[in-house]
Order: C-alpha cells, then sequence, then structure tokens
C-alpha cells in the first residue's frame, strides 16, 4: 500500500499526457508567447537590441529595410515550420504551429504600447527577462516558438552537430549582423540581452529551490545509513562501487538534500566517521517523493 501511494505521488498532479496537460501545456504556450511579444515591442524592438532567433532578424528588418517586425517573423517562421514538419516530424512540427502562428499575431497586437525605457542597457535586462519568462513557459508548456530553434535541430540532424552548438552559431550570426546594419555597441546590448535570456530560462525550467546531491565514502556506511534515515528523514540510494587504487569494493552512499538540510547532513556525517569522504554539488531539480512533484 505505502509503495503504491508512493507511485501515486511521484506521476504528479496532471497526467502527461491526459485532456488537462493538452489545455495546460496550451495555456502555457500562448501566455508565454504573449510575454515575448510584450518583452519584444516594449523593450527590444525600440532600442534596436537584435538579440538572436527570428525576432532578432525582424528588427535588423525594421531597421535596415523597414519592415513589419510582425510580418518578417511569419515569413520566417512559416516556411522553417514547414521544414520541420518534413524533417523532425509530426508531432513536434505540431507543437510548434501555435507559437509559430500566435507570437508574430501577439506582436502585431502589442505595437503600439508605450515604450517604458529607452535606455538601451535596461532594455536589454529588463527585455531578456520577458523574452526568457515566455520561452520557458512555452518550453514547460512542450512547445516552441519555431523560428530559428526549428532549423538549429534540422542542422543537428543533419550534421551531427550538438544542438546548443547549432543555437549559438545562429543567434551569432543575427548578433554580427546587428553589428553591421546597426553598431557594435547594439551588438554587445544584443549579447546581453541574450545572457538574461538564457538565465531565466534555466530559473523558469528549474525553479529557485536548487537541492544537493552528495556522495559519501566511508568504512562506516550502515551506521551513517541509519543516522540519515532516522535522523534526517531522507532515502538515499547504495552505490557498488570499486576503489581506483586499492581495488577493493566500496559502497557509495548518494542522498538528495535541500539546501537548508546541507549542515544537518554534514553533522550526522562528522558524527560517525571524522574520516569520511563527502562530496556535494548542485541539482538543480529533483522530481519525486519528498521533492517536486511533476505538473
Amino acid at each position: 500500500m505505502a509503495q503504491s501511494s508512493r507511485n501515486r505521488r511521484s506521476r504528479g498532479w496532471i497526467p502527461m499526457n491526459g485532456p488537462a496537460r493538452h489545455v495546460l501545456d496550451t495555456i502555457c504556450i500562448i501566455v508565454g508567447s504573449f510575454i515575448i511579444a510584450v518583452g519584444f515591442n516594449l523593450f527590444f524592438l525600440p532600442n534596436g537590441i537584435a538579440s538572436g532567433g527570428v525576432s532578432g532578424l525582424s528588427v535588423l528588418g525594421e531597421a535596415w529595410l523597414g519592415l513589419e517586425p510582425a510580418f518578417t517573423q511569419w515569413a520566417f517562421n512559416i516556411p522553417l515550420f514547414v521544414l520541420g514538419f518534413l524533417l523532425l516530424g509530426k508531432d513536434y512540427g505540431i507543437r510548434s504551429l501555435l507559437g509559430s502562428i500566435i507570437l508574430p499575431l501577439f506582436v502585431l497586437m502589442t505595437k503600439d504600447w508605450p515604450i517604458p525605457t529607452a535606455n538601451p542597457l535596461l532594455a536589454s535586462i529588463y527585455g531578456g527577462i520577458c523574452v526568457g519568462l515566455g520561452i520557458g513557459l512555452v518550453f514547460r508548456g512542450r512547445g516552441s516558438t519555431g523560428g530559428l530553434t526549428i532549423l538549429a535541430q534540422v542542422i543537428q540532424k543533419i550534421s551531427g552537430l550538438s544542438f546548443s552548438l547549432c543555437v549559438v552559431l545562429l543567434d551569432g550570426t543575427v548578433i554580427i549582423l546587428a553589428a553591421f546594419v546597426m553598431s557594435m555597441e547594439q551588438a554587445l546590448y544584443a549579447l546581453v540581452a541574450l545572457y538574461v535570456t538564457g538565465k531565466v530560462i534555466d530559473t523558469v525550467e528549474l525553479g529557485f529551490n536548487y537541492t544537493k546531491v552528495a556522495y559519501i565514502i566511508s568504512d562506516h556506511t550502515e551506521s551513517i545509513t541509519a543516522a540519515i534515515l532516522q535522523d534526517l528523514d531522507r532515502g538515499l540510494t547504495k552505490l557498488n562501487a570499486q576503489g581506483g587504487f586499492t581495488g577493493d569494493d566500496r559502497t557509495v552512499l548518494m542522498v538528495v538534500v535541500g539546501q537548508n538540510e546541507v549542515t544537518r547532513l554534514k553533522t550526522l556525517v562528522q558524527t560517525v566517521d571524522r574520516d569520511a569522504f563527502v562530496i556535494i554539488s548542485n541539482a538543480h531539480e529533483v522530481l519525486g517523493e519528498g521533492f517536486k512533484r511533476q505538473v
């Protein structure tokens, strides 16, 4: 009975492929796209910040040729969506369709909103926060806003390069173009915006509550196990290992704790075995019993 209860808790509040999950995904994609559009129109576009992607290309198109950014984004997104649909598969294409269409629509709808700042540094920071928040929500909804993300995945599939490298190459190309079309200073602001966007995306996807994972090597593993289970009230995993120098079989204890429990864990281990070898590192997200539920 206890095991089935743990299994139910670990599955989370909403089934991963049920109707409610699809509704939640759609809401995340729509709200996220709206936030991206607001950040684009209030901060990036009026201050000439082309921080990568199709939105960055639309900033360049507006500055160089006077093109309406929403139409430029549709002009790129629709062919790229078709390309992704053909090369990456139907499932990915369907998830990209909503964001590819609705994001430029929101850009068009919010283009006349008042501009809060003409300071490009502030605009790159605030715009990066808005766009990162929006993209993070879209990703939480298992969707995509289309654009150069699709092209990066196509290049990855064809070339074998890593996805992150493909994204860096494409965004870097847009920022280099910004240096030529506008100025080197604007390109530097674009880099700031791109950095802030990436950090905010990580925060939205992983959350603020960083946890820690500890690996404990000791000759008193049973006593330490009992202390962790009883005094810290945390589960743990025993890993079979072998000493690299001695060749002796060892047991490594792996335990995941909250940040506020790290000191208690170290104290417990030191109390049992002052010579224990302890490694503690960050675990940005932990899903399961005792930690965050899957949504």
